[in-house]
């Protein structure tokens, strides 16, 4: 079965464009003009990824995003943000709510495929891990649930993802785009800051004792 992607982009010449090229090149495709539309007609598709503009009139892609990321059924769906935006911190905004890649337009159609297959291609990945046990904490994949002392810690998705990396090398100083590189499978070139905010946010929920920042290097799980 073909893999389907949904895109929501009110530019017709863009969102056509695409729609052309990712139908030519084997993929299902389902667009729509805004989030609204998406969610009214389009609700109930379970696509293999979603391709989301960020300026759009009414609801916003940031929003749609929201909106995704708490639907159990999407949640561990890869998104991809499409944007005119240039600065750092609407890059991080859009990391931060649980983007898997952002690209600036305008855009190079085979960067984008690119793009694309990578999050397809680590989304297929095999999930079927063991338990990650670090001090009180349990780090359950398959659930993907923490527990610390038996009590359940609620993580977004790329939350829950650096602490697994960070407990699966226990240890070992992982550089700030090392842990780019594994968490979000490509590499954002000077967007380190981001990893730093998910370290901020994970020793609020979690307390501190667990991460250790190894200055000038990156962090590690203790």
């Amino acid at each position: 079965m073909a893999e389907t992607i949904v895109i929501i982009e009110d530019d017709e010449n863009i969102r056509e464009m695409l729609r052309y090229y990712f139908h030519s090149v084997g993929y299902e495709v389902a667009c729509f003009e805004s989030g609204e539309e998406y969610f009214e007609k389009g609700g109930d598709y379970k696509p293999s990824l979603f391709i989301l503009d960020v300026m759009l009139p009414g609801m916003d892609g940031l929003e749609i995003l929201r909106r995704v990321r708490t639907d159990a059924r999407l949640e561990d769906t890869p998104v991809l943000m499409l944007t005119a935006r240039t600065s750092e911190m609407d890059k991080v905004k859009g990391l931060e709510t649980g983007a898997d890649d952002y690209v600036v337009k305008p855009f190079g159609i085979m960067e984008l495929q690119a793009r694309v297959k990578a999050l397809l291609r680590r989304a297929g990945r095999p999930k079927a891990e063991s338990v990650l046990t670090c001090g009180d904490l349990e780090i359950d994949p398959a659930a993907r649930e923490v527990r610390k002392n038996g009590q359940l810690v609620e993580l977004t998705y790329k939350e829950f993802e650096l602490l697994r990396l960070l407990c699966a090398h226990r240890g070992m100083v992982l550089t700030r785009d090392d842990i780019l590189q594994a968490v979000w499978d490509y590499d954002f070139a000077g967007e380190t800051r981001t990893v730093d905010m998910h370290v901020k946010t994970l020793r609020q929920k979690l307390g501190e004792g667990y991460i250790q920042t190894v200055r000038g290097v990156g962090y590690k799980m203790v």
